[in-house]
């Protein structure tokens, strides 16, 4: 039993670190692809909102090979601001936001 204990042990750090690395390439992916970082601005239904934090398990992939957009979730922003309160409430964005650039 011994052998087969630290043999599980190892595979669990294993399939832990894969994870870890599949997730940083997801990150990548998003920053790269979508232009997409924890405190982009999106906008959604034509309101502008501070990105908080990126679903990268709603990730899926295309038939072409490529991954899908992200569900993200943000603090709307209100006229003029630049940055989200800290206390600000955070929606789901779903997947339908589009990178705000200006």
């Amino acid at each position: 039993m011994d052998y087969a204990d630290g043999l599980k042990d190892v595979l669990i750090r294993k399939i832990n670190k894969a994870e870890r690395g599949l997730n940083s390439l997801k990150l990548d992916y998003c920053r790269f692809v979508f232009g997409l970082t924890h405190r982009s601005k999106v906008t959604y239904d034509s309101v502008i909102y501070q990105v908080r934090s990126v679903d990268l398990d709603s990730m899926v992939r295309n038939d072409d090979g490529g991954w899908s957009r992200p569900i993200v979730y943000g603090a709307r922003l209100g006229p003029g601001q630049m940055q989200a309160a800290k206390d600000a409430d955070v929606v789901d964005l779903g997947r339908h936001w589009e990178l705000f650039i200006g």
